[in-house]
């Protein structure tokens, strides 16, 4: 059991704010107006000792991480997200990439012997990318390689091609499961409120969707992610909003396996003259999503999107996961002006910077069963 920070009571005189940590020292929900409290009010220093003291009581100093790779389809897109640095639209398409089924199996082959776990899958929306082209896909990449767990699509990318399908959610969605398809990423979830999400994401799948598509996945057996990206145009309340109904989702299924909170980044963007979030407010996010979810079993910061060493950081505000060696298949952050610009970090590499911040590595597959526990003096060979 960790240690729960009493210095809190000590040294912080809200009465609010008191309540909430009595309620985290208690191991009880904290309330949606308790949480904007956390945002409004709560330093860095009150909501990291937290974040960490949850964060420490489920895991110790385990920290998680799998060895995968991304394949991005296309960046061709029929939607036009104004925070969007990645997709080109379809008119546009020859400023684009577009691969072929055969392409992206070779993806697959190239790591033929290298011991990957996972392929993540998500890109554009491409209009003639459909729903018999991804099953032709996924069925490929599982008979070439049945043991590699395949993540792929957005609720966005799905209810697309669901639709131009003509096909419900539920047929679609055991469709894809029965080719091969294991779990869901969490992407395009973006902001759920709709004041925002018409602004930043108007012409694709709303909230109600996106949350429908995930709970049919649930019942069906296929666990998924869940995103937030944040640090633009929403306010707190906007913030709460979103992490409110992932919790009351994974309430009714228990279906989520991670949230992870994305930072906006505004290189290359109509929001470009929006600015960044600092780094104290991004570990302020990271640590107030531990408190307030607290169903959520693990917190995952997303280390090409926050560069490796503000990742390391979050490792002390709530997060006990950085996903993955990526192996420098992903461009969306790269281009949307992220630090890091070609993102790949060994399993040496990736240990090292978890025992680093005085944690404990430890390998998973996509489900967080864990492969491999690392000690600290082990020498690592990749």
């Amino acid at each position: 059991m960790a240690t729960f920070p009493a210095f809190l009571f000590n040294t912080t005189k809200s009465k609010p704010l008191l309540q909430i940590a009595e309620k985290v020292h208690n191991n009880e929900m904290i309330s949606d107006e308790e949480c904007l409290l956390l945002f409004k009010e709560g330093s860095l220093g009150f909501v990291g000792s937290l974040a960490n003291y949850i964060r420490e009581n489920k895991y110790g100093d385990k920290t998680y991480f799998n060895r995968n790779f991304h394949i991005e389809p296309t960046n061709v897109c029929v939607f036009s997200c104004s925070f969007c640095s990645y997709s080109r639209l379809y008119a546009k398409r020859e400023e684009g990439w577009e691969l072929s089924v055969d392409e992206m199996v070779d993806i697959v082959k190239s790591y033929d012997g290298k011991p990957v776990t996972e392929v993540h899958i998500v890109g554009g929306v491409h209009p003639k990318m459909n729903l018999d082209y991804f099953i032709e896909l996924i069925q490929k990449i599982h008979t070439h390689r049945p043991n590699l767990h395949i993540k792929a699509f957005t609720a966005v990318e799905l209810d697309y091609m669901f639709r131009k399908a003509k096909v419900t959610r539920e047929k679609g969605m055991q469709i894809l499961k029965d080719a091969g398809l294991q779990s869901l990423p969490g992407g395009g979830a973006e902001i759920f409120h709709p004041d925002i999400r018409k602004q930043i994401a108007g012409d694709k799948v709303d909230a109600e969707g996106w949350l429908a598509i995930h709970e049919i996945a649930h019942r069906l057996g296929v666990h998924s992610n869940a995103t937030m990206l944040y640090g633009h145009i929403e306010k707190f309340e906007h913030r709460v909003d979103h992490m409110r109904r992932l919790r009351d989702l994974q309430n009714k299924t228990n279906g989520f396996n991670t949230f992870i909170p994305l930072k906006f980044r505004n290189k290359n963007n109509d929001m470009s003259h929006v600015p960044e979030s600092t780094l104290i407010e991004d570990l302020r996010m990271y640590a107030i999503a531990r408190i307030y979810l607290h169903n959520f079993q693990h917190i995952k910061a997303y280390w090409p999107m926050l560069g490796r060493h503000n990742a390391q950081m979050t490792l002390s505000f709530g997060v006990d996961d950085l996903d993955g060696t990526i192996d420098d298949s992903t461009r969306i952050y790269t281009m949307a002006g992220s630090e890091e610009q070609n993102p790949t970090l060994s399993t040496t590499e990736l240990v090292q910077l978890i025992r680093q911040a005085h944690r404990i590595p430890v390998e998973r597959d996509t489900l967080y069963n864990e492969i491999k526990v690392y000690s600290l003096e082990e020498v690592i060979a990749d």
